[in-house]
């Protein structure tokens, strides 16, 4: 996960996380992609100090090199050790223990075996025959006793079914053609209910030295000084106002080149104005 979303979803995230179960077991029968990979299990992963595709991809190792992604990969890694009897006595019970170990917001049941090479076995979740989230399971590693995760790596979320994202933290936007827009670009969100701002609204934007986080707070929930203005329910959109083509359900995003403090959602109902939340404002 890119940093600055990191930054994000540590302001807004809920601290409930669904795991888009839908009955299928955990790994299952059926059609594997329709390239499947067809590279090494084993890739020396690196770790690296700066935040890019690049480096998440070289330190998700051979897991990252299985995704077929629409975009960019979204988050992978190794994993960490584990205690003798965490691990699995299969391939399929060192998935369940991948779970168990690295909790990952990613769906939990509907993965396929994809490849299998010594004491290593590729998992694959795909979406429309092509691989979104990858996790290799190995036997006895280092200080990892019986079979668990060695690496894994998903795509954006955008990529990954509705049935899952609709139960996560995010709001997933789309644009003029009905696509799905990563959420590493834009993304909105309900207020944690931990801190008791569910009744405020998040909307990120960006990302980089180009992120911006903006806030919807008609009822007054957030600490005074965390927005740039005063949130406003009912303006009028300036005339440099232009549409971004993004969309979610009934909500439209518009913005402005000469005043980037500022987000406007259009609805049936009129426009909003949704503020800049200041730098430094977090909820812990």
């Amino acid at each position: 996960m890119r940093a600055k979303l990191m930054a994000v979803a540590f302001v807004v995230a809920v601290t409930a996380v669904g795991c888009g179960d839908d009955g299928e077991g955990v790994v299952v029968e059926g059609t594997g992609p329709a390239t499947p990979y067809s590279g090494p299990l084993k890739v020396p992963v690196k770790d690296l100090d700066e935040d890019s595709p690049r480096a998440t991809r070289i330190e998700s190792g051979a897991a990252g090199r299985a995704l077929e992604c629409d975009g960019e990969i979204y988050s992978g890694g190794g994993s960490g050790t584990w205690s003798k009897g965490d691990g699995g006595s299969t391939p399929a019970e060192g998935l369940e223990a991948y779970f168990d170990i690295e909790q990952p917001d990613v769906p939990r049941t509907g993965y396929r075996e994809e490849r299998r090479e010594g004491d290593r076995v590729l998992y694959s979740f795909d979406v429309d025959g092509r691989t979104k989230v990858a996790v290799i399971v190995a036997k006895d590693g280092k200080d990892r006793p019986g079979w668990g995760p060695e690496t894994s790596a998903s795509c954006d979320p955008a990529e990954l079914p509705e049935s899952f994202t609709d139960t996560q933290w995010y709001e997933i936007w789309t644009d003029r053609d009905g696509r799905r827009v990563p959420i590493t670009k834009l993304n909105s969100s309900v207020g944690p209910e931990h801190c008791d701002w569910q009744k405020a609204h998040f909307l990120s934007t960006g990302q980089g030295k180009d992120a911006r986080l903006y806030a919807r707070d008609p009822a007054e929930v957030l600490p005074q000084g965390a927005l740039s203005s005063p949130y406003d329910g009912d303006v009028r959109l300036p005339k440099d106002a232009r549409d971004t083509g993004y969309h979610y359900k009934d909500q439209e995003l518009w913005l402005t080149d000469d005043d980037p403090t500022k987000a406007y959602i259009r609805t049936p109902d009129g426009v909003e104005a949704w503020p800049e939340v200041n730098d430094g404002f977090g909820c812990a």
